[in-house]
């Protein structure tokens, strides 16, 4: 039984040009680029190439403004301490309630040390309050971080205009787009956004490389301290293979997002249409209207989600209950509790995430299987027979 995988929220294939790409640099150019020879500087040369291609796909204006890190986790850390060093007197930081862990922790953590922390909410639909953002941003705030897009729902954030409140008052906002890149178009040389954090993994790179966007002028220190790679910015010998394998998939994902937003998306509302057709009491979580193209989060009233995916995979149906992160805990998704999903529809919620590499079939399997599963797990549920 060939495998259907719809949990590219979680993390993707690498695509099998960003492998071939790599495999010089394991074998015959494994020079360090920070040695002064000829065998090192040929390498370094390509890691610069990378930085390019990384660059490129985020629309920066320079290739200074590309940091590579280890993953988005160790990019978002990196930005709200530059923020915190760079105003010490500031004890103010804001987020949202529906951020990945990766943010969510380290606020809370931050709290706990003294910080003053003002969570945004969303609405039933995980829209922000913008107008609760706008009366909490004070001369004490020195960091503004909102996730672009929701790892869950697919919900898309106005960074735009987040970033735009935050330049009026002399904040830096900071955005966590590792779900973002690569699925949706960006053009940072316009936009007001100071940092910006991507992960390889996400995009058909490999796990264990990311990025942070650090617009020219924006006031920085390390977060990882020693030797001078990355210009100073981020001790550490050069990840290069996985560097070279992220600017691969970020030129291929510059080259593909046409496909993203028409192909990807068209199988995601066909998905969508087809399951809502069939089986009763589900619902699509997040924004209908601005999501990213590839991201369906539906839940099925009166049943455990994860039942619900224990039985697709003996199907061969790969997805998730919500964040790969988060997996293990017994309680519903903080995203959807934040939205206000009632418990009896939260606990069953399954998303599906899609790529490039889906086909028409896999989702046809998909429609033809999960309505009798649904069925099947609603007879043996106390509540369904209650609803």
């Amino acid at each position: 039984m060939t495998p259907v995988y719809l949990d590219n929220n979680a993390t993707t294939k690498v695509a099998t040009e960003v492998m071939e790409a790599m495999l010089p640099y394991f074998t015959e150019l494994y020079g360090n680029p920070s040695s002064m020879h000829t065998f090192g500087g040929q390498v370094a040369a390509s890691v610069q190439t990378a930085r390019q291609e990384v660059a490129s796909l985020l629309g920066a204006a320079s290739t200074d403004e590309i940091l590579f890190t280890s993953c988005g986790t160790e990019s978002d850390a990196t930005a709200v301490h530059a923020a915190l060093r760079a105003f010490p007197d500031k004890k103010h930081l804001i987020t949202s309630t529906v951020e990945h862990p990766a943010i969510k922790a380290l606020f809370e953590k931050l709290g706990k040390e003294g910080y003053r922390i003002t969570t945004i909410p969303v609405d039933s639909q995980g829209r922000l309050n913008m107008e609760l953002l706008t009366q909490s941003l004070d001369e004490e705030t020195a960091i503004v971080s909102i996730m672009w897009a929701n790892n869950e729902t697919g919900t898309l954030f106005p960074v735009e205009k987040i970033g735009r409140l935050c330049r009026e008052k002399g904040i830096l906002f900071h955005t966590d787009a590792v779900q973002a890149v690569g699925k949706i178009p960006m053009d940072l040389k316009n936009m007001p956004i100071d940092m910006l954090s991507l992960s390889g993994h996400k995009l058909h790179a490999p796990k264990g490389v990311g990025a942070l966007f650090i617009r020219k002028g924006t006031p920085f220190s390390p977060y990882i301290v020693g030797g001078h790679q990355e210009h100073g910015r981020r001790a550490g010998t050069e990840n290069v293979a996985s560097i070279i394998g992220l600017g691969r998939a970020c030129r291929l994902a510059e080259e593909k997002m046409g496909e993203e937003n028409t192909r990807v998306r068209a199988m995601r509302d066909r998905l969508e249409k087809e399951l809502l057709r069939h089986i009763p009491k589900c619902f699509i979580n997040g924004d209908p209207d601005a999501r990213l193209p590839n991201t369906c989060s539906i839940s099925f009233e009166y049943i455990e989600g994860e039942a619900i995916l224990l039985m697709m995979n003996q199907h061969g149906i790969c997805a998730s209950s919500g964040s790969a992160c988060t997996s293990g805990s017994l309680e519903p998704s903080h995203v959807l509790r934040a939205m206000g999903v009632p418990h009896t529809a939260a606990h069953g919620t399954i998303r599906f995430s899609l790529s490039i590499y889906n086909t028409e079939a896999e989702i046809d399997t998909v429609i033809e299987q999960l309505p009798p599963i649904v069925a099947r797990l609603r007879e043996m549920s106390p509540f369904w027979s209650e609803a």
